[in-house]
């Protein structure tokens, strides 16, 4: 499998890819987040108001893991458009044993299906 993030499979963090959108991307983690957790969907939403999560919203709004695997969604559509980081040539050696995690180049209103 090819870990440079240039195939079929990418790697991704998604507070990065939170970071990189300008979204809250840290202190949404674990229990007794709910409120931190709630102003990353909400600011999700407001950055991509095309996506819907109706009837998965109250589920991201009470787990982490749901929404993060909302984000890696995310992030992989970017990956498939083309739309993510991708090694240089120096870094291509490493990232092929070490593996390449995907940051998204473009806002999430431009990952709108």
């Amino acid at each position: 499998m090819d870990r440079c993030g240039t195939g079929v499979v990418v790697e991704v963090y998604p507070a990065a890819s939170l970071h990189h959108w300008r979204l809250p991307h840290r202190g949404y983690k674990g229990p007794g987040n709910a409120k931190p957790l709630g102003q990353v969907v909400d600011a999700l939403l407001v950055a991509a108001p095309w996506l819907t999560l109706d009837p998965s919203e109250d589920k991201c709004r009470r787990s982490d893991d749901a929404l993060d695997a909302v984000i890696a969604a995310l992030t992989a559509r970017a990956a498939t458009k083309g739309l993510v980081t991708t090694p240089n040539a120096t870094q291509a050696a490493t990232s092929s044993t070490e593996g390449w995690i995907a940051v998204p180049t473009c806002p999430p209103s431009a990952l709108c299906p």
